[in-house]
């Protein structure tokens, strides 16, 4: 019985160590996850805007810009996936990687070729445990969602983009992330980045008339100087890479609120665990003086 008990003693111990490690990550996350909302909140005016203002221009315009232009045999795409660098953040990674594995199930049934852009040590794992290959990968940040790699990720996107496809250019770009909608909501999404299609704006994958007002249902007329052709090829990657670090904030603050939630209920396991190993230790303690006073009667009686 006395080894039963330590037995118990030890699990309470080892129970409590994690419980005080699921605790702090949750006071972590849930410290971490009021700045990346704010950066959602900051990022998202100025993508808002800029999707607004292109949806209208590219009405005027011929279509001719590469941006603009969807290809009539799309052969090969690209795939960016947004997952995370560390776990214990419940199925946050699992759910983004199932939704990349329908995309590209989907795209390979339409016989197109696939590139593979991973974000996050998670989605590097799981591609390297199944031996696919994939073309660029980038760790570190995944919740703590910053400018300059979301620069870093849009200048190889459009760099494949714009070459030709012998040379090992891409038709197309898919995004696929998590959108945060609130701390108990986050929906993993796919986004056709490029070619820009010329569409609501909702559909795009943010509400953009938020703040704004809704969308004008005739758009307005716009002078361009010197012409359309060079302003497109200004604003045309700023939106590119603005929609990247949306993602990017979205990604993130999915992440925190995913790990903040997990750690939760990791903690309020390892209570349930703790009350149960008590319980039993009492018993095995309680079935101990019992055995210990029959014996002493027994002995008293045999005197």
């Amino acid at each position: 019985m006395g080894a039963q008990i330590r037995v118990y003693r030890n699990k309470i111990s080892s129970t409590q160590s994690m419980k005080k490690i699921f605790k702090a990550m949750e006071m972590i996350a849930t410290s971490r996850i009021n700045k990346a909302r704010q950066r959602i909140q900051s990022a998202s005016p100025y993508a808002n805007a800029l999707t607004r203002l292109l949806s209208q221009v590219v009405t005027q315009t011929s279509g001719d810009h590469p941006f603009l232009r969807s290809a009539d045999d799309v052969r090969r795409s690209a795939v960016v996936v947004f997952s995370s660098d560390r776990g214990l953040a419940g199925s946050y990674s699992a759910n983004v990687l199932k939704k990349a594995e329908g995309l590209l199930e989907y795209l390979h049934g339409e016989g197109r070729e696939v590139k593979i852009y991973l974000i996050g040590r998670k989605s590097k794992q799981y591609f390297d445990f199944r031996g696919r290959e994939y073309d660029a990968f980038w760790e570190g940040e995944t919740d703590n969602a910053s400018s300059d790699r979301a620069h870093e990720v849009a200048e190889v996107l459009l760099e494949a983009f714009t070459k030709d496809y012998e040379d090992g250019g891409i038709d197309e770009i898919h995004l696929v992330y998590t959108r945060f909608h609130s701390m108990v909501t986050q929906e993993p999404k796919v986004l056709r980045l490029l070619p820009l299609e010329v569409v609501d704006a909702n559909a795009l994958g943010d509400d953009i008339t938020k703040g704004y007002g809704e969308i004008e249902t005739n758009a307005q007329e716009f002078e361009f100087e010197p012409n359309a052709e060079e302003f497109l090829d200004k604003a045309l990657p700023r939106y590119f890479r603005s929609r990247i670090y949306s993602c990017l904030c979205q990604a993130a603050a999915s992440e925190l609120a995913s790990r903040q939630r997990a750690m939760k209920s990791a903690g309020d396991n390892a209570d349930d665990l703790i009350r149960k190993y008590t319980r039993l230790m009492n018993n095995a303690r309680q079935a101990e003086v019992t055995t210990e006073l029959t014996e002493i009667v027994s002995a008293s009686e045999a005197l």
